[in-house]
């Protein structure tokens, strides 16, 4: 999957710092109990239903524990899971496979989770135009985890942090006194920087639209709590010239109403804040 934080250096920085958390001077109940040369294997099991994520990821894991380890897979991401499945199988080491056993878990039982809720999401706004996006209410340093899970699960990811996007929320705009003051600040500031970046604009009544739509050089205009039929007003006075986003209190009850109101994305914390993970276990064998 080609996505621009998927970097070897982003996810090999990631899985460093989650097995140093975890592991310490040693992982010492694998390192007292069981011999240094032995081998065994070792089943991801699935235990619930939905679509499995965190494949790729659990490769990288594996292999930055010890490169001997060898992975045979016989599931990938984005496949549908059901309870009995077996996405692969993990030989060599046994102390290796166990120093990674959680981390691999830990990973892929919150990827699922959020693979399998986006895919959900996606399949009620099938017959529209929308786009579901995903947001930067994540987990502190699990971030990339959680957007490739997104991604996974048929949705879009939207900015990946406070760099690489011009967002201009309710308090930024309150803090520098109108729409129009923010955006012409925010212009000068990129032209001065030399920066090429998507302008998206909060707005919450359809005076603050009409005042985006006017100052004009605006990428997105965001449509945040509104009610559907202030959105489909919205979505008149735009009238495409830049890109729709609905936000703010969406939910598997409403999401189809507010796609049908013509938006282009709607972005939904939830896919990531308030998930249950999937069940999964490694079991030897």
């Amino acid at each position: 999957m080609s996505l621009a934080y998927l970097s070897d250096k982003s996810i090999k920085q990631f899985i460093k710092s989650a097995l140093a958390e975890d592991i310490g001077d040693g992982d010492h109940s694998s390192l007292s109990s069981i011999p240094q040369n032995h081998t065994s294997k070792a089943r991801l099991l699935v235990k619930d239903e939905g679509i499995l994520a965190g494949v790729d990821l659990a490769q990288k894991i594996f292999k930055e524990v010890d490169p001997e380890l060898e992975l045979k897979l016989l599931m990938k991401d984005g496949d549908t899971m059901q309870s009995g499945d077996v996405a692969f199988e993990v030989s060599g080491s046994a102390r290796s496979i166990l120093t990674a056993e959680r981390l691999v878990l830990n990973c892929m039982q919150r990827m699922s989770g959020i693979a399998s809720y986006t895919h959900h999401m996606c399949s009620l706004i099938k017959n529209t135009k929308a786009k579901i996006l995903d947001t930067r209410k994540t987990t502190p340093n699990f971030r990339i985890a959680e957007k490739w899970a997104v991604a996974i699960g048929g949705g879009k990811n939207h900015r990946f942090g406070l760099y690489d996007m011009i967002m201009l929320k309710d308090n930024h705009i309150d803090y520098a006194g109108s729409i129009t003051k923010a955006v012409q600040s925010t212009q000068k500031y990129l032209k001065e920087k030399g920066k090429q970046l998507a302008i998206e604009v909060e707005t919450r009544n359809l005076d603050e639209v009409k005042e985006a739509l006017s100052v004009g050089d605006v990428d997105v205009i965001m449509l945040d709590n509104m009610m559907p039929s202030t959105m489909r007003e919205a979505v008149k006075l735009i009238n495409g010239t830049c890109k729709i986003e609905a936000s703010g209190g969406i939910t598997e009850m409403n999401i189809a109403e507010v796609a049908e109101c013509g938006v282009d994305f709607i972005s939904v914390g939830a896919l990531t804040h308030s998930v249950k993970s999937k069940d999964l276990s490694l079991k030897a064998f």
